[in-house]
C-alpha cells in the first residue's frame, strides 16, 4: 500500500515537528519535509510535490493562504488542508477560494487530523465541526431569498450529507448509522455524483438550497 506522502507549513518549529512526527509513526503516512516559510515552500514544492500539504494561515511575510494560491496553480493535484488557530470567516472562505479542501483547527487530537488527513487523501474535505458550522451558516445566508430546489438524493443519502455538513468525519458518521467507513465513502461519491458537486463544501451549500 503506498503511503500519503505529507509535507508541512508552520512557523512554529515545534508544531511542524510534532505533526511529522506524529504522521511518521503512521503505517500509511510520511511526512517528506517541514517548511517554516511559504516562500521555501513555493520554491521547493513544484518540484517535489506531495500528496498533501498542512498549511497554517499565520506566516511570516508571504501568507499560507498565499502560499495555497500559488501552489495550486503549479500542483493542482496537490491537496491542501489548513491547520490554523484562525475561526474568522474572512479566514475560513478566502482559505477555501485559494484552493484548501480541508480545514482543521490547532487543539485537535492527534487522532482527529489523522483521521482528517486520511478523508482528504481519499477525496473529503474535513473541517472541524465549527468550522463547518460556520460554512452551513454563510450558505444559509446567501439562500434566504433563493427558492429551494429538492435535491436527488435517497433519504440515507440525505442523512450522511446532514452528517457532513455538521463536520463529522467519515469514521464518525460511519459509527453513528451503524455502517462502515467503506459505505459511507460509497454514499459521499454518489452524492458528489448526484449533485454534480465535487467537494463537502459544495454538497452542503446544495443541502441547504433544498431545504
Amino acid at each position: 500500500m503506498s503511503k500519503i506522502r505529507i509535507s508541512v507549513l508552520d512557523d512554529l518549529r515545534e508544531v511542524a515537528e510534532s505533526l511529522m512526527e506524529i504522521f511518521n509513526e503512521e503505517e500509511d503516512m510520511e511526512c517528506r519535509k517541514v517548511y517554516f516559510n511559504a516562500e521555501d515552500a513555493m520554491n521547493f514544492l513544484p518540484s517535489c510535490p506531495v500528496d498533501i500539504l498542512i498549511v497554517d494561515i499565520g506566516l511570516p511575510r508571504a501568507s499560507g493562504i498565499d502560499a495555497i494560491r500559488f501552489l495550486k496553480a503549479k500542483c493542482p493535484a496537490m491537496q491542501y488542508c489548513m491547520f490554523t488557530v484562525y475561526e474568522d470567516d474572512d479566514k475560513i472562505f478566502n482559505s477555501l477560494q485559494a484552493g484548501a479542501k480541508g480545514y482543521i483547527l490547532k487543539g485537535s487530537s492527534p487522532d482527529k487530523i489523522l483521521e482528517a488527513l486520511r478523508e482528504l487523501a481519499q477525496g473529503g474535505s474535513p473541517m472541524s465541526p465549527s468550522i463547518a458550522r460556520r460554512v452551513l451558516d454563510e450558505f444559509q445566508k446567501l439562500q434566504i431569498s433563493q427558492p429551494t430546489v429538492p435535491l436527488p438524493l435517497t433519504p440515507r443519502e440525505q442523512e450522511v450529507l446532514k452528517y457532513l455538513a455538521q463536520g463529522m468525519l467519515y469514521k464518525e458518521i460511519g459509527d453513528i448509522m451503524g455502517i462502515t467507513h467503506g459505505t459511507v465513502k460509497q454514499h459521499i461519491h454518489k452524492i458528489y455524483d448526484k449533485l454534480h458537486v465535487s467537494n463537502k463544501t459544495e454538497a452542503i451549500k446544495r443541502l441547504n438550497e433544498g431545504q
